[in-house]
């Protein structure tokens, strides 16, 4: 369990070093700073066994709240309650001493976690296995890649059986391969209730490991709840910040609405998913051809835009994706009141499972109109158990020589 309650924040910035001195000094001393408020009253509560994702713009505030969750840190105000032990892999360099070698860093940092000698000793086969840097492990880490370095701190900290592993985005310097292995880790760690504090700006994963997600805006906590609404208000964020950019949004238009934004050039007014009887369906036999039908109302004139439609799995994972323009169909122009319709068929050759649809329509740049994150679901079902995403005709052959 981890207690994090009203934690803030608070750094002293100087315009020149100087000013910082004249400021220390008796009676001559003044004011000579700005504050910065890293954290403002943040409270959390994760319970044992919970993978938290923390996501957020740089500088929100997401790395300070983990490093303050660590113990590295201390808080202006507020205090962290935990139980357990914590492991923590954050900002690459922290930690080790370049100077020592894999092994000794090894070593070192279970002492300082108070595991006792025989276990690590028992332990360093399977965390040198998993870090997989050969005989780099007994020459000083400053000779390290990033990636090694890494490979070298998550095996570590995953191998010393905490209660709390504390994880900032220091994974996404590794390899693909060591990812895979990373996140199938995660999910073991899950089984076996370790509590997990996870800082990822890769929105997919957070929606496929965690169970729940918090989104940090200027030092505060702006949404908590489960992960898909918190992504998708996110991305929608991130949207009407680059709208804005380029003078396309006016502030406000799509704030308030949970995964929907756009800067209502055009406003999405019916979706439906249709059989080939033309008849709406919430769920579809794999193989089948389905259609998405998308009618759209224009607020402003607008010359070419785009309307797309994306599937995207429960786990959140992007399964297909087009729009008008990779089809080669352009929409031509619009003004204020007209409507437009586009149906998009294809064979649903999807493995049986739930799946949710996005819709929007665009500019010609990309910038959204209206854009609807995970506005209907519908499920596939198969005749067969396949694997993985697609369920692909196959013919299958056997000879016996």
């Amino acid at each position: 369990m981890l207690l994090i309650q009203k934690v803030s924040k608070r750094y002293s910035l100087y315009r020149r070093p100087a000013d910082r001195l004249w400021e220390a000094l008796p009676l001559v001393g003044s004011k000579r700073h700005t504050d910065f408020w890293a954290l403002r009253d943040v409270t959390l509560q994760v319970p044992k066994g919970q993978f938290l994702a923390i996501a957020g713009p740089n500088g929100s505030g997401k790395s300070t709240l983990l490093q303050i969750a660590a113990g590295i840190l201390r808080p202006t105000s507020g205090r962290v309650v935990s139980q357990g032990r914590i492991a923590a892999l954050l900002e690459l360099g922290a930690g080790f001493n370049p100077e020592f070698t894999g092994r000794e860093n090894v070593f070192l940092n279970s002492e300082i976690l108070g595991l006792p000698r025989e276990e690590m000793d028992e332990a360093f086969p399977r965390i040198a296995e998993f870090a997989g840097i050969g005989e780099f492990m007994d020459r000083p880490v400053k000779e390290y890649s990033s990636g090694m370095y890494v490979r070298l701190a998550f095996s570590t900290a995953i191998h010393v059986n905490p209660e709390v592993l504390i994880v900032d985005e220091a994974l996404s310097v590794g390899d693909a391969l060591f990812g895979i292995r990373c996140v199938r880790k995660f999910e073991e760690l899950k089984e076996r209730g370790v509590t997990v504090l996870f800082v990822s700006h890769d929105l997919g994963l957070v929606k496929r490991l965690a169970d729940r997600a918090v989104l940090m805006m200027h030092g505060r906590v702006e949404e908590d709840g489960a992960p898909g609404p918190v992504v998708n208000k996110y991305v929608g964020l991130v949207h009407e910040w680059q709208s804005r950019l380029t003078g396309a949004v006016e502030p406000g238009s799509a704030a308030g609405v949970v995964g929907r934004h756009g800067d209502r050039t055009s406003r999405i007014a019916g979706i439906e998913l249709l059989n080939t009887a033309g008849d709406a369906v919430s769920a579809i036999e794999s193989g089948a051809k389905l259609t998405v039908r998308v009618r759209a109302e224009f607020a402003r004139a607008c010359d070419d835009p785009m309307i797309g439609v994306l599937i995207r799995n429960r786990l959140g994972i992007d399964v297909f994706g087009t729009n008008t323009r990779v089809e080669g169909v352009k929409l031509g122009s619009f003004a204020a009141g007209d409507s437009v319709e586009a149906s998009f068929t294809f064979d649903c050759l999807f493995t049986q499972q739930e799946y949710l649809l996005t819709v929007a329509t665009q500019h010609g740049d990309g910038a959204s109109q209206d854009w609807l994150d995970d506005v209907l679901s519908f499920a596939v079902t198969d005749r067969r158990a396949a694997a993985g995403l697609s369920s692909l005709p196959v013919e299958v052959r056997v000879r016996r020589p």
